[in-house]
């Protein structure tokens, strides 16, 4: 089973996405601890309630970034991941951090990257006039939501759309797709670890993207 640490600063909708799609018999992963750098993140009572190591560490004022990054991932380590993911995780990880980490992390964001990195994604969308809009999954690097691509869901930017709705739909979107990505990890299918992202054994050269018919990740 692959041991995941999962990273979360808000309600923790993609987490209890992640335990749901967990519970599964094929899913080939467990959650093992949950990290937040807010103390009052929903994603820590979620964790809580079904019995999963919660551990907040918040950033107190002035303090060196890089400092605070080695205190967090000092604690994530202690529950030996095989794989760290990024579920609305929203402070910025320092590059120190990441260089002396050796494990594989991955994030969602709420847009088509390279495309609105970054925050407020679905309003630049509509500023933007888009007809297409999204969310990716991409492995973390010291740049700003570049790492490179793994897999992405697409929707259709409606007349009507306000940033709500858009974010609502991305979301629903999202709780697919992210446990569709570890579960590929999982399998082995997806690698992340080398110098480049393969599926299948081959590199990707797009994103994945998912099937409707099974929920599973595809070329």
């Amino acid at each position: 089973m692959l041991r995941v640490a999962v990273l979360a600063s808000g309600r923790g909708s993609n987490l209890e996405a992640l335990l749901e799609a967990s519970r599964q018999g094929n899913a080939g992963y467990r959650i093992v601890g949950v990290f937040s750098d807010k103390p009052q993140a929903g994603a820590l009572d979620i964790a809580r309630a079904a019995g999963i190591p919660a551990v907040a560490l918040a950033a107190t004022k002035g303090e060196d970034r890089a400092k605070h990054d080695a205190a967090f991932f000092a604690r994530v380590r202690q529950v030996q991941p095989d794989l760290i993911v990024c579920a609305g995780y929203m402070r910025i990880i320092s590059a120190d951090a990441l260089a002396h980490l050796t494990i594989p992390m991955i994030n969602i964001h709420p847009s088509l990257l390279p495309r609105y990195p970054g925050l407020h994604t679905h309003a630049r969308v509509l500023e933007a006039g888009d007809t297409e809009h999204g969310s990716s999954v991409h492995v973390v690097t010291a740049e700003l939501d570049a790492g490179p691509l793994l897999a992405q869901t697409r929707i259709d930017v409606r007349h009507d759309d306000t940033p709500d709705t858009l974010a609502a739909r991305v979301l629903t979107q999202e709780h697919r797709l992210l446990p569709a990505c570890v579960r590929a990890i999982a399998s082995r299918r997806l690698s992340v670890t080398g110098s480049a992202p393969l599926f299948d054994g081959v590199p990707l050269t797009a994103p994945l993207r998912l099937l409707e018919s099974t929920g599973e990740l595809t070329r």
